[in-house]
């Protein structure tokens, strides 16, 4: 399985973003997919995530409200839609795939098998 992530950039605060994770793979529907991310200093933290075969979706309680995560089947793709950014959201987004997580192991980044490379997120004042 490779993943690509995408559409980082440099934004102001209050603006909104989206990032792509291109996946290969055959069985892409059944993957759960999550966005992690790790500022400069910090460990790579959990953002949020999507399930396979139905779409169920998690997130980090600084995240809730103003960031969708989505999928879409056909293009083997998942979105992070970022609305409302903040400064402190600033830092390198990485998407993650696993075929068979246990629930329990969703925010973990042990519960993911395959990585993609990162894409910079700069949230400026």
């Amino acid at each position: 399985v490779q993943l690509q992530a995408s559409g980082g950039g440099l934004v102001q605060a209050g603006d909104s973003l989206r990032l792509s994770c291109a996946i290969s793979g055959r069985t892409f529907r059944s993957y759960t997919v999550g966005w992690f991310r790790q500022a400069p200093g910090k460990e790579r933290e959990f953002v949020t995530a999507i399930r396979g075969n139905g779409g169920a979706t998690i997130y980090a309680e600084p995240v809730k409200g103003r960031f969708t995560i989505s999928r879409d089947n056909a293009k083997n793709t998942v979105y992070l839609q970022m609305n409302s950014l903040r400064i402190e959201d600033t830092a390198v987004y990485y998407c993650a795939a696993s075929a068979s997580i246990i629930l329990s192991n969703i925010r973990s980044r042990n519960g993911y098998a395959s990585w993609g490379q990162g894409t910079q997120v700069t949230v400026s004042s």
